[in-house]
């Protein structure tokens, strides 16, 4: 159990610039707890190994912060502060080298077994860019995946919503301290992320959005996920920063391609000639992580079966064409009885006939 008062001064230490995971691990390495780091005169903090930059730093700010008074703002707000000893911390994130000392989050985290998905792209997508993204998105938040996301304009937007529409989970991760919503016309939109998943920042309250703090939150969203999808990406944005940490990190790179004439599409294009996974719908994504599986129990979650015969022909279906009679020989029962059963499971949108008797699972909208 990490106690109260490491958490407090990790929180103090975080609104430091040049205090990250490295420093805070070399000051609780030598002191033993991060309050005498706090406490410390410079001469202990040479010692502890900051650089005179760092420790110019930290004697100009301690004045004036108050550790007791940042886990009061926080507790108004309602943001938890987990640092890296926490059973909360995100153990996927702990994967990657430049991990947060402290993760801000209000709203409710994933379970640890629920895989997320990051979507990057352009603030200006064209028509097609958002329809494929809020197809593929929906059909992989229903699959069970978490969509996580940055909450800038464009494709990040689209894909909160989309997940939230679909009845997913979302995480939005900030470039500011979490009472500061940028762009402000997403207020909304994190309301209601919130209320449905997280949003998460590694800044403390009250801290503004710089350029700089957005390729650092990149690094956060493809963290947190097994995977980073790029839909419409130019040759120079940032989607493609997110892209490259993803690969740094160890994780999965895929991309939407887009037409060579679209200038949308230049930066996706040239991630699947590098050898990013090309996307044409969600299951290329789940195949890719092994998640196939994931999807066909998500499409059944609140459907239950009428009687043991429904019951016996759903697990003889798949996504895999099936005859009609090899789910006869499979399950033991008789034609008549798979036949109406079939039709009744078509009819509720479970199963669906591609061609000469042989039934699939349906994706269902």
């Amino acid at each position: 159990m990490v106690s109260v008062d490491e958490v407090k001064y990790c929180v103090a230490f975080s609104g430091i610039a040049g205090i990250g995971r490295v420093r805070v691990s070399q000051l609780r390495e030598y002191f033993g707890s991060l309050q005498d780091a706090w406490n410390a005169p410079q001469s202990e903090l040479k010692q502890a190994g900051l650089d005179s930059r760092t420790i110019a730093a930290v004697t100009a700010a301690r004045p004036g912060i108050s550790p007791e008074a940042e886990m009061e703002k926080l507790e108004r707000y309602g943001v938890r502060a987990l640092v890296y000893d926490d059973p909360l911390y995100p153990s996927r994130l702990k994967e990657i080298y430049d991990y947060p000392p402290v993760l801000y989050v209000r709203g409710s985290l994933p379970a640890e077994d629920e895989p997320g998905l990051a979507i990057v792209g352009t603030r200006r997508p064209t028509i097609y860019g958002r329809q494929v993204t809020e197809e593929i998105v929906a059909d992989l938040a229903r699959s069970g995946m978490v969509i996580v996301s940055g909450l800038a304009r464009g494709i990040d937007s689209v894909a909160h919503r989309a997940a939230l529409d679909a009845g997913g989970k979302t995480v939005a991760v900030f470039a500011s301290g979490l009472d500061i919503v940028y762009p402000g016309e997403n207020t909304r939109l994190a309301q209601t992320i919130m209320e449905r998943g997280a949003l998460v920042s590694e800044h403390p309250l009250g801290v503004k959005p710089r350029p700089e703090s957005f390729p650092l939150r990149n690094r956060i969203m493809s963290g947190l996920s097994l995977g980073v999808l790029v839909v419409e990406a130019g040759e120079k944005s940032g989607a493609l920063i997110t892209a490259h940490q993803a690969v740094e990190q160890n994780r999965e790179v895929f991309a939407v391609p887009g037409s060579i004439l679209s200038p949308a599409s230049q930066g996706t294009n040239r991630l699947i000639q590098e050898g990013a996974k090309l996307v044409r719908d969600y299951a290329d994504v789940l195949q890719e992580l092994n998640l196939t599986i994931v999807a066909q129990q998500a499409e059944f979650k609140e459907f239950s079966p009428a009687d043991g015969v429904e019951s016996a022909v759903l697990t003889q279906l798949s996504s895999e064409p099936n005859h009609i009679d090899e789910i006869c020989r499979r399950s033991g029962l008789a034609m008549p009885e798979v036949s109406s059963t079939l039709a009744m499971l078509e009819l509720k949108g479970i199963a669906r006939q591609v061609g000469s008797m042989n039934y699939v699972l349906a994706r269902r909208s």
